[in-house]
């Protein structure tokens, strides 16, 4: 099965190139009495869509737990089992600093397995990674359900451990998808783990709202235990898939490599974006393979503190946009507000977040990454600024009943922002930083980057109840300010990489095109993408010519 596309901007309409007329391009290896393929691949197979939805269950894995500990905080069981009575309300209910070590501490576990993903990736490959790291968010599930009543810390732990494979698998499935999906639509796939995400939300969400009402523990215990089908679907139907092309042919499998391209292209094994990915692989692998490269090299290597400093600002600023806020804590958060049912307003919600992510798996290729991601900033920043003010100066806290029409305000502008983030900060964020990178660092670039957003996600979720309590709803101003900020990052720094290949994305970074020039850039005809000497010595070197070819040519309009 495969889904056509006759218009994609710059494909060719003709069926084939003579090994002469390759022969004048470097792009092409020399081939002797061979024609190439030039026929228009698929928009998209088959192998490639379910790819994209199989490997997204880890998207899955991570909405559900975020999905289920917003409504375990409100559910009457689980405080009974692990809240403590309070008097003075005459029910049972969650200290700051308890809720707070519940809902953060997946956080600090995701951190960890962030960090230690890279190292395991690199050295028994993708899929193997992807299935040990759903193992280990099982053993997490089992600790938390055993858990027995008044062993609020066992809890903990568990979310602890189920953590370390929620954050591995957070780099590993983006890692995946963007080193084995086309690059004209590679984009999408990666956006389609967020997708997952907030699928994985919506799903918490209903099951919590269909067992909230159960008397005993299996009101909670029915919901962790859900989130065994996923990560059994993710472990054991990742190994139905053929390695990520990238990483095999960095390990010398290069038919491997070929097979798997030209199945995922749906192409013959000799078609022009086949021969050209892998000779530009090539060049690449040759070029990072000189010289001895310790991991830091992460920070000193050809334009890699750029790139890892803004993968770890873009990570860090998809937390800070403030939409956790709303994920972690929305029952609460809504039934101060005077509902009567938060969990029904968390389900719409969750359900807006599901539907407006859809879009934006088209935004991230029609429109680019750059622009989606400028414009969703500033429209989340109006958002809380609104919500905050409303909560803050209209809304009576003492007796939210009393201001209906600044509680609904409050609902309409949660809604708008979760719009705004959904089609854009949400899922994008995966993507540009799967993209930074070169094949070398990749896996350990992005474990570092990542890293940051699981620090920012412990902090707000384990500090947001403490700040609440002092300032209410102008911790929204916070956020506001954030998204300000997020938005002047990916305008001054980040470079559109929609429809390259990964090889030229590297290409652009190390040559210093204009983040604001990035998306007219073209990639240099009749020249390799990377002479070793610009590996090497970044910019210098850069008129050089490498074995008898021509100079990079790169539009001085362009580079700054």
């Amino acid at each position: 099965m495969a889904i056509y596309s006759k218009n994609r901007r710059g494909a060719s309409t003709s069926s084939s190139v003579t090994a002469a007329e390759a022969g004048n391009n470097p792009s092409f290896p020399a081939a002797e009495n061979e024609d190439y393929d030039m026929s228009v691949p698929p928009l998209i197979t088959w192998r490639v869509f379910a790819m994209g939805i199989l490997v997204s269950m880890g998207g899955l894995i991570f909405g559900y737990d975020t999905g289920e500990i917003s409504g375990f905080l409100t559910m009457q069981n689980f405080l009974e089992e692990f809240g403590t009575y309070d008097p003075s309300i005459g029910k049972y209910a969650f200290s700051d600093v308890r809720s707070g070590l519940i809902v953060a501490m997946l956080s600090i576990g995701t951190l960890i397995g962030a960090l230690i993903a890279a190292p395991i990736a690199n050295s028994i490959g993708r899929r193997l990674s992807i299935s040990f790291w759903c193992l280990v968010f099982m053993v997490g599930l089992i600790v938390q359900i055993a858990t027995p009543s008044g062993k609020w810390y066992e809890i903990v732990v568990g979310r602890w451990v189920a953590g370390l494979g929620v954050g591995a698998l957070s780099i590993m499935v983006p890692l995946f998808q963007s080193e084995t999906a086309p690059a004209h639509i590679r984009g999408a796939i990666v956006c389609a783990y967020q997708l997952f995400i907030t699928l994985g939300i919506l799903l918490a969400y209903i099951i919590n709202y269909g067992t909230n009402t159960i008397d005993g523990p299996a009101a909670w215990r029915i919901v962790m235990g859900i989130g065994f089908i996923w990560a059994a679907i993710l472990g054991l139907g990742i190994l139905l898939f053929p390695e990520s092309p990238k990483y095999a042919y960095s390990q010398g499998r290069k038919e491997e490599a070929k097979q798997t391209m030209t199945k995922m292209l749906g192409v013959s094994d000799n078609h022009y974006k086949v021969i050209k990915e892998l000779r530009e692989m090539k060049d690449k692998l040759e070029a990072e393979s000189v010289g001895n490269h310790a991991w830091y090299e992460v920070f000193t290597g050809p334009r890699m503190a750029y790139r890892t400093w803004l993968g770890i600002a873009l990570q860090a600023f998809q937390q800070l946009t403030g939409a956790n806020f709303f994920f972690y804590y929305g029952t609460s958060i809504f039934t101060a507000t005077g509902l009567s049912d938060s969990y029904v307003t968390s389900i719409i919600l969750g359900t807006i977040n599901v539907a407006f992510t859809f879009p934006g798996l088209h935004f991230v290729e029609r429109f680019g990454r750059r622009p989606c991601l400028v414009i969703g900033g500033i429209w989340m920043s109006v958002c809380f600024v609104i919500f905050a003010s409303v909560g803050h100066f209209a809304l009576d806290q003492v007796d939210p009943t009393n201001t209906p029409k600044a509680g609904a305000a409050m609902i309409v502008f949660a809604c708008l922002f979760i719009v705004a983030y959904a089609s854009t900060w949400g899922p994008m964020v995966w993507t540009v930083t799967s993209e930074l990178f070169p094949q070398r660092y990749r896996a350990t670039s992005m474990s570092i980057t990542t890293a940051s957003n699981w620090i920012w996600n412990f902090l707000i979720a384990f500090f947001t109840p403490f700040i609440t309590t002092d300032i209410d709803y102008l911790y929204g101003y916070v956020f506001a300010g954030c998204c300000l900020a997020a938005s002047a990052v990916v305008y001054f720094f980040l470079l559109e990489s929609a429809g390259r290949s990964l090889e030229e994305v590297d290409t652009m970074y190390i040559t210093h095109v204009s983040p604001r020039a990035s998306a007219k850039w073209q990639a240099p005809e009749g020249v390799d993408l990377l002479p070793s000497e610009i590996a090497a010595t970044g910019r210098e070197g850069l008129e050089k010519p490498v074995d008898n070819q021509k100079p990079l040519a790169v539009p001085s309009a362009d580079v700054r």
